[in-house]
């Protein structure tokens, strides 16, 4: 099977994507996202009980261009969103 191209905008909905695979999809979509010169991002995981933020944010806890993480604001998913700053990719 051969995978899937996902388009890189400046949020990530991993609702589409399988539980099992989330950790994989995360991890190549920061570093396209970086590479592409993008500065914020939204990560969409949900509320749930917290194993998709868990992941989500120890994948950005070791990317050495990610400034920093947060939730997002209430109007762009509160919990159930993770708010990204990266930084600019070198020229």
């Amino acid at each position: 099977m051969e995978p899937v191209r996902i388009p890189i905008t400046d949020v990530f909905d991993l609702h589409t994507i399988a539980p099992r695979d989330v950790a994989a999809a995360v991890d190549a979509y920061l570093d396209e996202a970086y590479e592409m010169g993008l500065r914020a991002l939204r990560i969409v995981h949900g509320k749930g009980i917290g194993v998709q933020r868990e992941t989500v944010r120890r994948i950005l806890a070791t990317k050495s261009y990610v400034k920093g993480f947060r939730d997002a604001p209430v109007e762009a998913g509160s919990w159930g969103a993770t708010v990204v700053d990266l930084e600019p990719p070198p020229r």
